[in-house]
């Protein structure tokens, strides 16, 4: 595709946008029966996505790292909504044998799964390794979801209308992936290292979409980004810097964790949704607003890069998908 064309597609989606009402979480189908699992589902999106979930009758698996943060969760969603069906389980992604053991007993217990929202993150924390030595946001973003899908895609093979929803960020458009230097030892930056992140989100829902196409599955992999929200991801884990800019001093204009849920909640809750969409907000520099069809960068589109990506994945994580290539 051109970039004329790409203009002119983008200028009919702004011509359809102004004609349609605006998308809202009062719009989620019905999802009783449906066992849906999230991740970072104690605090910010995560908590507005296991809260919507359950507000439309769903069986929310609420994924946290901190159990007791997960139940003071859960618990402010009861309180609202007394028949809420939420199970908390406790996974860190930075570790690959935490991920290996909620997987195996989750899928003990749910032998089918309908939704896994991989939105769980950390955000330019001081370099940092994890357990098996991966850089923690590489390991966390990336690594840790890519095994946790591939070890719960069988259960999501037997869902009905099954959907993997990888959050990502409109900054995967601006990074690149260190494959020389995947752990920072050379030269780390916080934020270089949190867009790598992003961009391997992206990269690795795109090449899930093309893989699971390939091979005729009925599960659907989109991508879904945030724009710019309020929550403890600005506040919890980065460098000084990068706190007081997105913490504070941008901070009066980022929106709700519940707005910027939106467009992870329509990814994975939209009838007739397409496999490989991407959504994200559709205001201005899709900061804010509500959730439409966005671009995917083309860097994250490439074929190389997504089999590089993909195959390193696997070596890093030994979890290996049944999946053919794609073409």
């Amino acid at each position: 595709m051109t970039e004329q064309q790409r203009q002119r597609q983008r200028q009919r989606r702004r011509q359809q946008q102004r004609h349609r009402p605006h998308w809202t979480a009062d719009r989620i189908p019905d999802q009783s029966g449906r066992v849906l699992v999230v991740t970072g589902a104690s605090s910010g999106l995560g908590l507005a996505t296991a809260r919507a979930f359950a507000r439309r009758g769903g069986q929310v698996v609420m994924a946290v790292r901190d159990e007791g943060r997960g139940r003071e969760a859960a618990a402010g969603i009861t309180a609202a909504q007394p028949d809420a069906r939420l199970d908390v389980r406790v996974l860190d992604l930075a570790d690959l044998d935490s991920v290996r053991a909620f997987a195996g007993r989750l899928c003990a217990d749910h032998p089918r799964l309908d939704v896994l929202v991989n939105n769980a993150g950390v955000m330019a924390p001081p370099r940092t390794l994890g357990p098996q030595g991966h850089e923690i946001q590489f390991a966390t973003n990336h690594l840790g979801h890519f095994a946790l899908t591939g070890l719960l895609l069988g259960a999501l093979a037997k869902g009905a209308d099954p959907r993997v929803v990888t959050v990502t960020s409109a900054n995967h458009r601006k990074a690149r992936l260190f494959f020389d230097d995947l752990t920072g030892a050379r030269r780390y930056s916080p934020m270089g290292y949190y867009n790598q992140s992003k961009l391997a989100n992206a990269v690795f829902g795109h090449e899930l979409h093309r893989r699971l196409t390939a091979a005729g599955s009925p599960v659907r992999s989109l991508l879904a980004h945030p724009g710019y929200a309020a929550t403890g991801l600005q506040h919890d884990g980065p460098v000084a810097p990068v706190r007081l800019l997105f913490g504070r001093l941008l901070a009066p204009l980022a929106q709700s964790p519940e707005r910027g849920a939106l467009p992870q909640l329509y990814a994975a809750t939209e009838p007739g949704l397409a496999g490989g969409a991407f959504i994200g907000p559709d205001g201005r520099g899709e900061l804010r607003g509500a959730p439409t069809r966005v671009e995917l960068s083309a860097g994250a589109a490439d074929p190389g890069t997504g089999q590089r990506l993909w195959e390193l994945s696997e070596q890093a994580t030994e979890v290996r998908y049944a999946l053919p290539a794609a073409a």
